[in-house]
């Protein structure tokens, strides 16, 4: 396993992690925390990371496009979440997804392991 794809699976498994984390905390702080697109925005994102993730790991010849659509849906959990930028875990959770939107466009851009 070459070291990108390792921080590609690390980074997938990260952010898939953190949503599923700030899935919760929405959930229980309420308000625009809990906006319904907001909620289902963050389980696009998670699950969309897992799936990465496997697909990277099995060498999948579509791995590629799964990873640029990974870091499409990252980006965009990263801008909605950075709009609560006074709650940290929001902050923690807009990090991972630039950092796993990061990893995926260079696995998007890489051939099958």
């Amino acid at each position: 396993m070459t070291i990108a794809l390792q921080q590609g699976v690390t980074e997938s498994l990260t952010c898939h992690r953190i949503c599923e984390e700030t899935i919760t905390h929405c959930l229980h702080t309420g308000g625009a925390h809990s906006d319904p697109d907001h909620i289902r925005l963050l389980m696009d994102c998670a699950d969309v990371c897992r799936v990465a993730s496997d697909f990277m790991v099995r060498g999948s010849a579509f791995h590629a496009a799964m990873c640029a659509l990974c870091a499409d849906i990252c980006e965009t959990c990263a801008i909605a979440c950075e709009r609560f930028h006074d709650d940290a875990q929001m902050v923690s959770c807009a990090q991972a997804c630039r950092r796993c939107a990061t990893a995926c466009r260079q696995m998007a851009d890489a051939k099958a392991p």
